[in-house]
């Protein structure tokens, strides 16, 4: 298999990838970067290519995922109110009108899920 051949991903693995990829570009890392992070971290979740005849049967793990989350958490966690909150003024400011009102959808479509199933 050539180097950076991707054929031995399921496509969940590639839509996870390109997933990450993404979030990583929106931050402003170089799509080069982004992407090999993105596949350096669907590796270490699944453990590499999970089609048949590609070696399966390693289970997944959230690891790397949840570290992310604990290391953003505490860095939220340090900084002061004033300053989260003028980093959420400037996030609101920067969104348009057409995102905003997705965000209300699916919010409300959340909602409405939750209550039928309680």
């Amino acid at each position: 298999m050539p180097k950076g051949d991707k054929s031995a991903y399921t496509d969940k693995q590639k839509r996870k990838a390109q997933h990450i990829e993404q979030s990583y570009e929106d931050r402003g890392v170089d799509p080069d970067e982004a992407e090999s992070r993105a596949w350096a971290t669907v590796n270490k979740e699944s453990g590499g290519g999970n089609r048949s005849g590609s070696g399966r049967g390693t289970p997944e793990t959230h690891a790397s995922s949840r570290r992310g989350g604990r290391i953003g958490g505490a860095a939220s966690a340090s900084r002061s109110r004033e300053d989260r909150s003028a980093a959420a003024r400037k996030a609101a400011a920067s969104r348009t009108p057409e995102q905003r009102s997705a965000s209300a959808k699916k919010a409300a479509a959340t909602r409405r899920r939750k209550t039928d199933n309680a």
